[in-house]
């Protein structure tokens, strides 16, 4: 028998979602990994419920319909409160709030929150990846010693360059305290690059302008990489020397 636990709000409305669909409590039970006598209870409290006189205001969404509001923010997770109100109401005629769209979510465990962002990947990104890492997953710490990681950065001369948001009250539009200041054209921004292993770093250095390819090798390359990978060690400064012909196509003497 599987363990007797608590359901949380999400697991209470499948369970009762199925049992309205006609799904045995045995069956709720085993998907939800409790024990039948846990479902049982929870069928008979929801009739329970529904058997009493209810106050308040009706309620204008019905369990079904709150079901096809979760799947289709689950389907679509970048959809909008107003997107999903318009689809329910095509689909079954249901007049509601983008307010009561947001309440079921909400209920559901489904907020709005800002996301990651992150690169788009392709599947040979993702299978090139996953086999980079399975030939490096036993690598011991001498072998990423001879390993130079190196990347550039942009930062913002404003505060932030995303959403910002103030808390004012009313008439406190136009307030001091409640206007961001900002320069006419952004404030510009300073890009620096840098390199780092477990035993050296480069220095910093501020890239001004457009960095070319000939710019980066006589900038970066030779005068900051070749001499970090020949501090690091044979065995790095040999793929590396790899890449750096590959990139600039000339060799370098490592």
């Amino acid at each position: 028998m599987p363990p007797r636990r608590k359901l949380s709000d999400l697991d209470r409305g499948r369970a009762i979602g199925w049992l309205q669909d006609g799904v045995a409590a045995r069956q709720v039970a085993q998907r939800l990994a409790v024990a039948p006598s846990v479902i049982i209870r929870l069928k008979q409290r929801f009739h329970a419920t529904q058997e009493r006189q209810r106050s308040g205001r009706p309620r204008v969404t019905t369990q079904r319909e709150d079901r096809f509001i979760q799947r289709q923010a689950m389907q679509q997770r970048m959809a909008t409160a107003n997107n999903i109100r318009q689809r329910l109401q095509a689909t079954t005629n249901t007049v509601v709030s983008g307010q009561t769209i947001r309440n079921r979510l909400h209920n559901f465990g489904l907020h709005a929150r800002r996301p990651v962002r992150g690169t788009t990947l392709t599947a040979n990104h993702r299978a090139a990846r996953r086999a980079w890492c399975t030939q490096h997953v036993r690598w011991q710490r001498q072998q990423w010693a001879q390993v130079l990681f190196t990347d550039e950065s942009r930062f913002c001369l404003e505060p932030a360059d995303g959403h910002i948001r103030v808390r004012r009250r009313r008439g406190e539009r136009f307030a001091e305290r409640a206007v961001l200041e900002r320069q006419r054209f952004g404030g510009g921004s300073v890009m620096v690059w840098g390199g780092i292993s477990t035993r050296l770093r480069t220095p910093l250095y501020h890239v001004v302008g457009n960095l070319t390819g000939v710019r980066y090798q006589n900038e970066i390359l030779q005068p900051l990489v070749v001499p970090a990978l020949q501090a690091i060690g044979p065995v790095c400064a040999c793929v590396r020397m790899y890449v750096c012909m590959y990139v600039c196509g000339r060799n370098f003497n490592i």
